[in-house]
């Protein structure tokens, strides 16, 4: 059974920064996507960013330089660095993972999902 759990929400001040994490256990597709989405107060969940298992990577163009996606795969762990942080950015973040080829930001796309870690940050 597929687990994934996230950790490192919380609260910042604008302009500081925030490390996630997100740990897979129970996966074992040798070709997969682990990305992160958020979803603020009143909208719609949106892609953040994606990593592939050969380590290539898509962002969506509002965090685009601010935020690093990276992953440990001898610790099944996937990470998105937060830096820059924007009132804006003030949202639960979820992580989710996907067998497939091609890269997506899409949700609808995504089998596995974690419950989420929530991250404010104040003006």
């Amino acid at each position: 059974q597929v687990s994934v759990v996230e950790s490192g929400g919380g609260s910042v001040q604008a302009g500081g920064s925030l490390r996630l994490s997100c740990t897979v256990s129970g996966y074992t597709a040798s070709s997969y996507y682990m990305a992160w989405f958020r979803q603020p107060p009143g909208k719609e969940r949106e892609g953040v960013a994606v990593i592939g298992a050969d380590g290539a990577t898509q962002y969506a163009d509002s965090v685009q330089g601010r935020f690093t996606i990276a992953k440990d795969t001898a610790k099944f762990t996937v990470y998105l660095q937060m830096n820059s942080l924007k009132s804006e950015d003030t949202a639960m973040y979820y992580c989710a993972a996907r067998t497939g080829y091609l890269m997506s930001l899409e949700s609808a796309k995504y089998n596995f999902w974690g419950q989420g870690t929530q991250v404010t940050v104040a003006s």
